[in-house]
């Protein structure tokens, strides 16, 4: 068993969590840049330290065993913890230092990512040294990082309220229901009422949003997609109607790939959140980004 790590001990730890994370030993040679033999030696000199297996190896594919699987958490949570310590050793002399992770749902208004890139400017001023990590994912999943402490700030629109985190207003945005250039609507698109569109099929988003509760019926939602970008591809192959964002659809419709159904009766408003765990649980570069993306969005108005 392993006692006090050694820096062997550890790089071994390092070399497994890389094979975990590139699924197999011959996935993970380009990222190690060492032979598959080498890898399979060190995983094996790992096991023997610690006195039993950590993974199926060989013909039958790579898998972890059920103590491999909780090696493998417990060393993600090693390797943060020593890269947090090297970051702040290095930077005793700073007020804030550490590892900011933000999530975004994607497809954010320009405008708006103005708004967090001038946030991100703002902090960047402060007396710190602390390394950034941006993801792009769900809401669901957000929220779920959120609360797994995957992530410390989350972006975007939320439909339920979790009531371990906070949710603080940022900004509107506006959704507007469209069709594709092939659409047999697309013609008579812009005046177009709800009751003539309800007996096509439509594209819903696999996590809740009000058009799910008008616009058509259930039976009629024959695709789902958990991005814009999928949302939109799907509309654009004329043969669903969907809802997108007004400034995401806006270059489609310029080039005619796209056209609004109608921008008054069938279109709604949601209120972007930068959501957090409650105040009290927030650290200090937490607290900070917060303060400097309010700022922003204010003098951005």
């Amino acid at each position: 068993m392993l006692g006090n790590l050694t820096d062997l001990e550890l790089r071994l730890i390092r070399i497994f969590v890389a094979v975990v994370d590139a699924g197999g030993v011959s996935a993970a040679q380009a990222a190690l840049n060492v032979s598959q033999p080498t890898i399979s030696a060190q995983l094996s000199t790992l096991e023997a330290r610690l006195g039993y297996r950590l993974c199926e190896r060989g013909r039958g594919g790579f898998r972890l065993t059920e103590k491999g699987a909780r090696i493998y958490e417990l060393a993600m949570t090693l390797l943060a913890t020593a890269e947090d310590f090297a970051l702040k050793a290095r930077h005793l002399d700073k007020q804030l230092v550490g590892t900011l992770s933000i999530g975004l749902i994607g497809h954010t208004p320009t405008s708006q990512n103005a708004r967090i890139s001038e946030a991100i400017a703002s902090f960047r001023r402060r007396d710190e040294a602390v390394r950034f990590l941006l993801s792009v994912k769900p809401p669901g999943e957000l929220e779920e990082q959120l609360l797994n402490g995957d992530i410390q700030v989350a972006v975007g629109y939320f439909w339920h309220r979790v009531p371990t985190l906070e949710y603080t207003p940022l900004f509107i945005e506006r959704q507007i229901a469209c069709c594709g250039r092939g659409h047999p609507l697309y013609e008579r698109a812009g005046r177009l009422d709800p009751a003539e569109v309800v007996d096509h099929e439509w594209v819903w988003r696999t996590y809740p949003t009000p058009e799910a509760q008008h616009s058509t019926t259930p039976s009629k939602v024959t695709a789902q997609a958990d991005n814009m970008e999928a949302v939109s591809l799907l509309i654009l192959s004329g043969h669903h109607l969907g809802y997108l964002p007004q400034q995401f659809a806006a270059s489609y419709i310029r080039r005619g790939l796209l056209a609004p159904l109608n921008t008054k009766m069938l279109s709604y408003e949601v209120t972007f959140h930068v959501v957090t765990r409650k105040r009290s649980q927030r650290g200090p570069i937490v607290q900070a980004f917060i303060e400097d993306l309010k700022r922003a969005h204010l003098h951005l108005e």
